[in-house]
């Protein structure tokens, strides 16, 4: 396969955390040459502008308290797309496999016998980890390494609502990993203290890293006891935790 996008192929692209140097060479080469770009909303304006001029692009974010397209949607606009014949770039923040919603629109793309590609981005835990020069693992410390969200689905509509701030853990939580958590809300107060309940040490080393990898990043470095919600900066936000984290 050649790097330039292919007529009626979608491809759901890694745009990495936001900073366009963390692109990588197959990403900005469909980029350049797709028909079509749908990017998130937190895809940031720098990537987008490495974009083909000739290019259509259709933001499809979902934020909260924004006007927002549905997930079904976005599946219509891709497999639209590619049924006309053109190249489409479904840009994701970070990795499309992370927490992007890629199962449902590969359940859809697969449904509509669309052909595509997945290319992998940097996921802002990596590019955090980067940037404060601290590892997410540490043969001494930290031998496990666990992605989660604070963010669920909205129920079923035969479903009751419920709310919690993150799934339950089974057990006790393993005292020798790295706990990340994205789309973690901004209840950072009550998160830390259902955390701390579920058995890390309230002493555990935490840093919350806002607009990750652009020039507006803000860190905050704390503790999971002295983890307060207006010492956070604004979402994007990605939480890390954990001992082998030492900013």
């Amino acid at each position: 396969m050649t790097a330039a996008a292919h007529p009626g192929v979608v491809y759901l692209v890694g745009a990495g955390p936001g900073d366009p140097e963390l692109l990588t060479l197959r990403a900005l080469r469909l980029l350049q040459t797709a028909d079509v770009v749908l990017p998130d909303d937190l895809v940031s304006d720098e990537v987008l502008d490495l974009a083909s001029p000739s290019a259509l692009v259709v933001p499809v974010g979902k934020r909260c308290g924004q006007p927002r397209i549905t997930q079904a949607g976005i599946h219509a606009l891709m497999i639209e797309h590619a049924y006309a014949g053109r190249s489409v770039a479904r840009l994701k923040s970070g990795d499309p496999l992370v927490f992007g919603r890629a199962s449902e629109e590969i359940a859809a793309l697969t449904q509509a016998g669309i052909p595509f590609e997945i290319v992998p981005g940097i996921t802002a835990a990596f590019a955090v980890a980067a940037g404060l020069k601290t590892p997410l693992t540490d043969r001494s410390s930290a031998s496990k390494l666990i992605f989660a969200t604070a963010h669920h689905a909205a129920p079923r509509p035969d479903q009751p609502a419920k709310f919690e701030i993150m799934p339950k853990w089974e057990g006790a939580f393993p005292p020798d990993a790295t706990l990340v958590i994205y789309m973690p809300g901004r209840r950072f107060r009550l998160l830390a203290d259902e955390l701390i309940a579920s058995g890390i040490e309230a002493e555990t080393p935490c840093v919350a890293v806002s607009k990750a990898s652009t020039p507006q990043e803000l860190t905050h470095c704390t503790t999971l006891a002295a983890l307060a919600d207006e010492a956070v900066g604004p979402a994007p936000v990605i939480l890390l935790i954990g001992q082998a984290i030492r900013p």
